[in-house]
């Protein structure tokens, strides 16, 4: 869709006489003043960038009057299962979110051009544009800011951590949302083995459940077994919402509806847990397939195509080529005039798995927002064609870098054997030239260093841990190849395992993941060393599941997180080192560890002793000399282990439409802080 054929209408800042003549409701000739970040009259609150109403219409001495989207009306008609609408007063929240946009107060209209790799591939940049939780980050990346939620306290030992929610905020279906929709996410979803097989590690405090009090109807409050002041963090940067849909939901499940199985029986699903699965799935990824795609011949049947949100936008159509979203009709912020957001009406998504069929629309300037999945060698064609594709790349650091990581618990058991020797992860590690990697792939503009899990590199760290094993050494590696018992036996001028037989390492990547050259470079430093391999381009989905069924002799993927999201999640510290959707390794250590030794491989003992630790770091307020303490710990095994090998931490792309206004500067290129989310997708908006 093109910008022709879009409608935009102007907000805040007519003039008295076009209200007159009957161009919008009077009610936009506020009083407030239009505070924005560039201009704030002034106007600093208790957080940056926002305002609750009470504090905003005391410090502007005003009161502030609402205005909606004209077209709202119309696009909730397309909102299947969604009623009339009520005015637009008993839509928003008492005491809805007051939000300053960055530059100027926008209009109304458009449609947001997205591109994914595949549904549930290649999509959290967009995502996160539309995204909300009980809390977020700031743009500064280091303050926590209400959202969902209008405030939070924590008890004195961070163990009880409390929500104020919005009274009068509803879902997008016009039910209201309160404390037992966080309840029964947690309670009846997140921990509910019916639903989840396994809860993921951030609904865990040091491996153990929480429990979830409701207060009263806006106040909820978690229980937590042991101090974990980094629960809060966790709110505020990731995809996992800390809510759903209790009354749409809960309808199915039979801990809360006793007919819930009757009614999914009616729905041609075999019982509610199923019609569940189909809303939510079995993981919380906001973008599991809807019934539109799942269950495509009971869809009609069932209330809705998919399950009432809080987020910006909501999904009215979904297929194998993309998905489309309108604008959330009862959504809790507005701007500074009064002006419900978001200004954006219509966002659409478009799935292309071929990267260079992606990389041309992105050069004619088809898409208005890329992150993910941009490798710095897209950079030079993207840079080149800026002004005819009336775009913008700006080069941001990134977080995570690129690491690989042996499979320990290879099904080969030869594989198993020299994967799980230490001496043969140093080898590898020092066969790596990570300065010709910077240059060839990161055009110089890198810095090698190996994998610490913290990343950015947190005060406390000593810096040798940087280049531990870092620096290219091939006759080291030769040494420690030799020691291992790797040697060329057949005279190809490769090693063999230790037992005679043939290794060719199986190196697959996903273009999501990592640059398929940089790999390729990599494959070449161990071939320098003997170690043959071949590398092979795969799409995503197929590199999660060849990792995840432990099938991969090395993963590959960008791996690092920073202080704030470590503070509140354990995974890079707990087998298989990560979920399903980034990097996973030793996947038979984390199957002993979930099953209590059923099943699986026993691992060694030092992944006891960081599973202690990373426990330990998280219940100690961070900056102490308990959390530098451990925090130092977990640095030095993970450096020392080297179960995940770092290459190059560089600089990404981030590519945004000249059109698309209130877009502010990145600080980073990364998934860390949950991607666009601190920078306010509601607020951004088209210019004519």
């Amino acid at each position: 869709m093109t910008l022709k054929k879009l409608k935009f209408v102007p907000l805040a800042g007519l003039s008295l006489l076009a209200i007159q003549a009957g161009m919008l409701p009077s009610a936009l000739a506020a009083d407030c003043p239009s505070v924005t970040v560039s201009d704030n009259k002034g106007m600093q609150g208790n957080y940056p960038q926002q305002f609750s109403l009470a504090e905003f219409e005391k410090l502007a001495s005003c009161t502030l009057t609402f205005q909606e989207n004209p077209d709202i009306g119309s696009m909730n008609g397309r909102i299947r299962g969604n009623p009339d609408l009520p005015a637009l007063a008993d839509r928003l929240p008492a005491e809805p979110l007051v939000v300053a946009p960055y530059d100027a107060i926008g209009t109304y209209g458009g449609t947001f051009d997205a591109l994914s790799n595949a549904t549930e591939s290649g999509t959290s940049d967009f995502m996160a544009v539309r995204h909300v939780n009980l809390v977020r980050y700031s743009d500064d990346l280091e303050t926590i800011v209400p959202n969902v939620a209008k405030g939070w306290e924590w008890n004195s030992d961070f163990t009880q951590l409390t929500f104020f929610l919005r009274k009068g905020h509803k879902w997008s279906d016009g039910a209201p949302f309160g404390a037992q929709d966080v309840e029964f996410w947690y309670e009846n979803l997140a921990v509910d083995s019916n639903v989840r097989e396994k809860p993921k590690d951030y609904v865990l405090v040091a491996g153990e459940q929480m429990t979830v009090d409701v207060i009263d109807e806006q106040t909820v409050r978690f229980n937590l077994p042991s101090p974990k002041p980094g629960l809060l963090s966790h709110f505020a940067n990731h995809y996992a919402q800390g809510f759903q849909p209790k009354h749409f939901l809960g309808q199915f499940h039979p801990a809360v509806n006793p007919d819930a199985d009757k009614l999914a029986a009616d729905l041609g699903f075999e019982n509610g847990y199923a019609v569940i699965a189909a809303y939510y799935g079995s993981s919380d990824w906001m973008d599991t397939p809807t019934p539109m795609l799942t269950n495509a011949d009971k869809v009609a049947k069932m209330p809705a195509d998919t399950t009432p949100t809080l987020e910006s936008h909501i999904l009215i159509a979904e297929s194998t080529e993309g998905r489309h979203l309108v604008a959330n009709p009862y959504f809790h912020m507005v701007d500074t005039a009064g002006n419900q957001l978001p200004y954006i009406s219509e966002q659409d998504e478009l799935f292309v798995s071929e990267s260079e069929v992606r990389l041309l629309k992105l050069v004619n300037g088809e898409v208005d927002f890329k992150q993910q999945a941009l490798n710095l060698d897209y950079a030079p064609l993207l840079l080149e064609n800026q002004e005819k594709g009336n775009y913008t790349v700006e080069m941001k650091p990134e977080v995570a870098m690129p690491t690989l990581a042996f499979n320990v618990t290879s099904e080969d058991l030869e594989k198993r054997k020299v994967f799980s020797d230490l001496r043969f992860r140093q080898a590898m590690s020092v066969a790596i030239n990570r300065e010709e990697i910077n240059e060839v792939i990161f055009f110089g503009l890198g810095t090698p260093q190996q994998y610490l899990a913290f990343s950015p590199t947190p005060s406390f760290i000593d810096p040798k841990w940087e280049k531990y094993y870092a620096e290219f050494d091939a006759a080291k590696a030769n040494a420690l190849l030799d020691e291992v018992g790797m040697v060329d036996t057949d005279g190809d001028g490769t090693r063999e395992l230790p037992n005679g037989e043939k290794l060719v390492l199986n190196l697959q990547v996903a273009t999501q993941a990592a640059s398929i050259k940089m790999v390729e470079l990599v494959g070449q430093h161990w071939k320098n060393v003997g170690i043959d391999n071949t590398v092979k381009e795969v799409t995503t989905d197929e590199f999660r599941s060849a990792a995840s069924g432990n099938k991969l002799d090395v993963t590959i993927y960008t791996k690092g997180q920073p202080l704030a999201v470590i503070l509140g999640i354990s995974e890079l510290f707990i087998p298989p080192y990560d979920n399903y959707f980034n990097q996973v390794s030793a996947m038979l250590w984390g199957e002993y560890l979930d099953s209590d030794g059923a099943s699986g491989v026993k691992p060694p003992e030092f992944v006891y002793e960081m599973i202690d630790d990373i426990a330990s770091f998280q219940s100690a307020t961070a900056g102490s000399p308990e959390s530098i303490k451990y925090g130092k710990k977990l640095i030095q095994s993970t450096a020392e282990q080297l179960l995940f090998i770092g290459t190059v931490k560089s600089v990404s792309p981030i590519y945004h439409s000249n059109n698309l206004k209130n877009f502010p500067e990145y600080k980073t290129a990364s998934y860390a802080y949950y991607r666009s989310y601190p920078y306010r997708g509601p607020q951004w908006f088209f210019s004519e």
